[in-house]
């Protein structure tokens, strides 16, 4: 008996003759407040400014559920995580489930995945794989292949675009459209800048969000409770970069594995590592900062570091382009740019990501497509990485599963302006444990965000055109009441309308 998305296939009608290539450049946690095309204050980003004039941004793109391993479970299968089955970083992939890569290799795709991957099981739906194992790391990472595990000198970005030229040059069947999905580890937790950047910032002050020093007060106990602060929650070897004086005292945390990524570089890489962390460690100890002066400190040496992941990012996301133009495939191929989810660059006091506030759920999506998008355009409709899947399907020209919950971009790439769009959002977030975070799930419109936090019974509600940082709590004002009425209304809409177990039968989910 043939696996159901094998028969799906077999039902669908072929694409055009003429098929566009697809490439998909995913990185992980960069924010859009990082990126030149977004208005970034804090850093340039000139390839991915590049990538924006030749095509479209996204000013409106959202994560469905803002953490790793869901947010490539939505890309893939183009369903919310309550029903793929990866609800947070400990769930597992149905292998069996349809994703958007396994039909257009069904379709006549050669398809491609290199990079970091984050889910359990080995991937399926691509004739070629190289992946990270878990998060992987910065420096001589491993990569697993059908064959088994490789460990690769040389920086993890750096190898990660090397290993998708070759594939290009070497491996694809030219008789075939590509998918090839390009996978960042950058700028994820970690932060460890690649050679050619490692004293990029040196001597400048970065920017300083306006809510650094937020107090988070009148909002939920979620936003106190956290354990995500700059100033409390970041690990003085491992985040930082700055080794204990005293080597007989106990590590803890994530410094207890600092040494040994260290360990994995070159004599040369650690070198020119000690060489741009050495005096700047020295000049932290010998100032002694405390307070507010500790808290900024602390705040430039992290900025900086991501700053720097971001900075060989976009080299490299450079690089990758200018082969496709330099090999003639530029115009038959589409170029995506986006990342898993957002991330706090200090808004808030926070690093990481897990929350339903801006920094967090917005992503950057770019998307350059030859004869289809108007170069330099920009679009302001309300977008999902659920709607990755069907607008990739779409491309190709294979019809989209009914059980897929996003919609096609392809419309708003088009110019055209749907009469059906969607004008809210919908958000959900599972995950109890590392950084203390809340579970919640929210609304968001053009302008007004409701969240939920079930088990604390609290609610939040922001109008993001008068309070664009998300410090004025609204729910329970009185002037404000019809509205979150309004959004309680439309929360409960999306819940059943995206079915989510609990909203459609409550009785059944609470057994």
């Amino acid at each position: 008996m043939l696996p159901s998305f094998l028969v799906l296939v077999m039902s669908l009608a072929s694409g055009p003759a003429t098929r566009p290539n697809i490439l998909l450049i995913y990185s992980d946690d960069h924010s859009a407040e990082a990126v030149g095309a977004y208005g970034s204050r804090i850093n340039e980003t000139p390839h991915l400014d590049s990538l924006a004039s030749e095509g479209m941004v996204f000013e409106n793109a959202f994560c469905t559920n803002g953490i790793c391993a869901p947010a490539r479970a939505v890309v893939l299968t183009g369903v919310h995580s309550h029903l793929n089955g990866v609800r947070d970083n400990g769930g597992r992939l149905d292998q069996e489930r349809i994703t958007f890569p396994r039909l257009l290799q069904a379709d006549g795709y050669n398809t491609a995945l290199i990079g970091k991957w984050h889910l359990k099981d080995n991937p399926v739906g691509f004739d070629h794989w190289e992946v990270l194992p878990g998060q992987g790391h910065y420096y001589s990472p491993d990569f697993v292949t059908e064959e088994g595990t490789v460990r690769e000198e040389g920086y993890v970005t750096d190898l990660t675009v090397d290993k998708s030229i070759d594939w290009l040059a070497n491996q694809w069947d030219r008789d075939k459209p590509f998918l090839l999905m390009c996978q960042n580890k950058a700028p994820h937790r970690g932060w460890m800048p690649g050679p050619d950047h490692l004293t990029r910032y040196d001597g400048t002050v970065v920017p300083e969000p306006a809510t650094l020093f937020d107090d988070w007060a009148g909002r939920s106990q979620a936003a106190a409770n956290q354990e995500m602060t700059i100033d409390r929650h970041l690990y003085e070897y491992y985040d930082l970069k700055v080794p204990p004086l005293d080597r007989s005292v106990e590590l803890v945390g994530p410094d207890r594995w600092m040494d040994g990524i260290l360990a994995r570089m070159t004599p040369s890489q650690r070198k020119a590592w000690d060489e741009a962390y050495g005096p700047r460690n020295k000049a932290f100890r010998q100032s002694d900062p405390d307070g507010d002066d500790l808290h900024r400190w602390k705040y430039q040496r992290y900025i900086k570091d991501y700053l720097r992941c971001i900075a060989s990012v976009d080299d490299n996301t450079g690089r990758l382009v200018d082969w496709l133009e330099e090999n003639g495939l530029a115009e038959n191929t589409i170029v995506v740019y986006t990342s898993d989810q957002g991330f706090f660059l200090g808004e808030h006091g926070w690093y990481d990501k897990r929350f339903m506030y801006e920094p967090s759920l917005r992503s950057p999506l770019i998307v350059r497509w030859p004869g289809v998008i108007e170069p330099g355009s920009r679009n302001s409709h309300l977008v999902q990485n659920l709607d990755l899947a069907p607008t990739f399907l779409a491309m190709a020209g294979v019809d989209t599963p009914s059980e897929m919950q996003g919609s096609s971009l392809v419309p708003l790439m088009q110019g055209q302006s749907p009469d059906d769009w969607r004008e809210s959002i919908y958000y959900e977030y599972f995950e109890k444990g590392i950084h203390a975070v809340e579970p919640h799930y929210g609304v968001r419109t053009d302008r007004f965000k409701l969240i939920h936090f079930p088990a604390l019974d609290e609610w939040e509600l922001f109008d993001l055109e008068q309070d664009p940082d998300e410090v004025i709590n609204l729910s329970g004002d009185p002037d404000h009441a019809a509205k979150e009425a309004e959004l309680r209304t439309e929360l409960e809409r999306l819940r059943i309308h995206y079915k989510v177990p609990e909203a459609v039968d409550p009785v059944q989910s609470s057994r």
